[in-house]
């Protein structure tokens, strides 16, 4: 496919093709616009798929006052999904404070096999689910089980929690349903629907009551009144009428499930006049108790599945245990409840009949997560170690009986790293992150990945492990559609030039970016040259003399060949009309047969080299400035400045330009292989942009 992007950052306008199911690795300086095509191709699809315009965030600033400019991106329609990895990934999903990847366990355990299993393990158990799913009453009846349990708050070791909602509520007795003397006018609304609503709104208006003796909201006289109006604040909070409000509601909705004398009981106690006596309160301990045990045991079963039983050596002793015996809840023999436990218990004697397929199919999981567990936690390891990282992974199981991805340390006595992203480095987190990715991607499937420059801060070795990990294994990027953004050179030398063997070949390209318009240029495993390759190729071009002389002493260079002809050419590029020798510290003027045998040694390389000709050029303003405008490529270009400005001694040179020549003019030991900058424009086109205002003001 080809996506062209206009008008987003610093790319105006620009084309790049990604070949699908394949590694797309895109080789460009820093400053081309590598962020840019990441974020616009993941905006332009997002926007497309919810409807939104989140590609005006990439306008450029140039054009914030012109709304003619308009950020695009077209070509991606086949992409309907896409996965970034970049800094805002690692900050979302990876190092969570107990796990090292959110949804470890999804990611590295729950696979298609595994689902189908569960599957048929909850298909087998469906008998028993669907007996909550299908009755609303056992449902409700769990939630009001749990909110009376609740309203007694935390277990004492005698009696009901002081701060309960049963002792707000009834402490001191009922006085919803039992109104204090004297305050029997105001029953409706006590008694009311909205009675706290009341309540909160009286007591609200009562501080206004020792102003006058006006009523603050119609001004009759309330004089005689004033105590009565102002006792209902006395005996009545709307927290604790709020609270016995929700009680009486719970005892009536579960009064169906009580026997016959608990019914009576708790009604008592429920309206008592004068709050519970440790008597009631021990009874009606006794009944939470009931209640609690009754309630656990429809809750396991509403969840009953793989995790109940996979720790169990016969599930048929299990599923024994499950069933309730109505006669321990004699509290609860009402017609209602015995037929909701008949109902449970058949639907479990159904599963006790299928308890050899259900043990069978526990035994299949368990030994697949065992795998995928071992698989995965081994590959991760290996990555690792092949990386030089003293850590190790684990998959250790949490009390839910799901696996979580854990960081180990060699020299940690308690194994377990804690708070993991404040204890790994910089390029440590990256290199997790990535390989975390990596697993998190191949789950979802995503259309197109995205790796914006996610290895150029590791040396070689963690390098190429990681780019083994993404791209060779079995469970890697191989085979899907990757998009690598990077200025580092070395994934390509590695996979398209060393390695072909071990990895599927990448589609490889350089860009550029000059002013604006993004250029891709292919590039091929015979683009990939040795240091000396590249000035061999480019001596016997059709470059200029300036040029090839150039080529020349960086062979000279790297050969560590510093005779009489690199002498000459290094006096030639720095201008000298009257060549010299540089030896043991000193200087001396270069002789006639040295300069013969020098001359005939470049010969060999270009034929019609002089080097009285060659000065007459070098120090002629005017045809080295016409040189320099007529050269294409910014690399030969670097270079014609540099000679040109040694040449004026005022030059004032921007330290930028100067760190570009310098790093140009001598050899970086760590480029073995490199491509050609006759072909690919690997200078920054704002450098030769600086070198162009000087070379205008000559």
């Amino acid at each position: 496919m080809e996506i062209e992007i206009s008008n987003c950052n610093n790319i105006d306008r620009g084309m790049i093709k990604i070949a699908e199911g394949t590694l797309n690795i895109k080789y460009a300086i820093n400053g081309t616009g590598k962020s840019t095509i990441s974020k616009s191709i993941q905006k332009s699809v997002s926007s497309r798929l919810s409807g939104t315009i989140e590609l005006t965030d990439l306008k450029p600033f140039k054009a914030f006052n012109d709304d003619s400019i308009i950020p695009t991106v077209t070509g991606h329609e086949a992409i309907n999904s896409v996965k970034v990895f970049d800094e805002s990934y690692i900050n979302e999903f990876a190092f969570q404070p107990d796990e090292l990847l959110k949804g470890s366990f999804d990611i590295l355990v729950r696979d298609e096999e595994y689902d189908s299993v569960m599957a048929e393990i909850d298909e087998l158990v469906s008998q028993i689910k669907s007996q909550f799913q299908e009755d609303d009453d056992i449902e409700a009846l769990i939630a009001d089980f749990d909110e009376l349990s609740s309203s007694f708050g935390k277990p004492t070791k005698t009696g009901v929690h002081g701060s309960s909602a049963i002792a707000k509520a009834l402490k001191g007795g009922n006085k919803v349903a039992n109104i204090p003397e004297g305050l029997e006018i105001y029953q409706n609304f006590i008694q009311g629907q909205d009675n706290v609503k009341w309540i909160k709104w009286q007591l609200d208006g009562g501080q206004f009551i020792e102003e006058s003796d006006s009523c603050p909201y119609c001004v009759s006289n309330v004089k005689e009144v004033k105590e009565t109006i102002k006792r209902v604040g006395e005996v009545y909070d709307p927290k604790s009428i709020q609270s016995l409000n929700k009680l009486v509601q719970v005892f009536q909705r579960l009064d169906k499930y009580f026997s016959d004398k608990t019914k009576e009981i708790i009604n008592n106690f429920v309206s008592s006049v004068d709050g519970y006596t440790e008597e009631q309160t021990g009874y009606l301990l006794e009944v939470k108790g009931q209640i609690d045990r009754l309630n656990n045991m429809f809750k396991h079963l509403r969840n009953i599945g793989f995790f109940t039983f996979k720790d169990v050596d016969k599930v048929i002793d299990e599923l024994r245990e499950y069933k309730i015996d109505q006669n321990l809840y004699p509290h609860l023999q009402s017609d209602e409840t015995l037929s909701k436990i008949e109902k449970v218990n058949d639907s479990i004697d159904q599963l006790i009949g299928k308890a050899g397929q259900l043990q069978g199919r526990i035994a299949i999981q368990k030994r697949h997560i065992e795998k995928v567990v071992e698989e995965n936690k081994n590959a991760i390891n290996s990555f690792l170690r092949n990386a030089g990282y003293r850590y190790t992974v684990d998959l250790i199981e949490d009390e839910s009986g799901k696996h979580k991805l854990k960081l180990i340390h060699e020299d940690l006595d308690s194994g377990e790293v804690s708070g993991v992203r404040n204890v790994l480095s910089y390029g440590e987190r990256n290199a997790f992150a990535l390989v975390l990715f990596m697993f998190d991607t191949v789950k979802n499937v995503p259309d197109l990945i995205v790796l914006d420059d996610p290895i150029s801060s590791f040396d070689k070795n963690k390098k190429y492990a990681i780019i083994e990990m993404l791209f060779r294994k079995e469970k890697s990027f191989r085979g899907k559609t990757v998009l690598l953004l990077s200025h580092d050179f070395e994934p390509i030398v590695d996979m398209l030039y060393h390695h072909t063997d071990r990895f599927d070949k990448p589609s490889a390209s350089f860009l550029q970016n000059n002013n604006g318009q993004l250029i891709e240029i292919d590039i091929e495993k015979d683009d990939i040259m040795t240091f000396v390759d590249v000035n061999s190729s480019n001596i016997t071009s059709d470059s200029n003399l300036v040029a090839k002389l150039v080529y020349i002493r960086r062979t000279y260079e790297i050969l560590n060949s510093r005779g009489m002809a690199y002498q000459l050419v290094s006096n030639a590029l720095h201008r000298r009309a009257v060549p010299l020798v540089f030896e043991d510290g000193t200087s001396r003027e270069m002789t006639k047969d040295e300069i013969q045998g020098a001359v005939a040694e470049i010969q060999q390389h270009i034929s019609d080299f002089d080097y009285s000709e060659f000065i007459q050029l070098i120090l002629d303003n005017s045809a080295m400035i016409d040189l320099y405008n007529s050269c294409s490529n910014n690399y030969e270009k670097l270079h014609i400045y540099r000679i040109i400005s040694e040449g004026n001694s005022g030059a004032d040179h921007a330290d930028i330009v100067l760190k570009f020549i310098n790093q140009a003019f001598h050899i970086e030991n760590d480029y073995i292989y490199q491509l050609n900058p006759a072909k690919y424009q690997t200078v920054p086109q704002y450098v030769i942009e600086e070198c162009d205002q000087y070379i205008a003001t000559l």
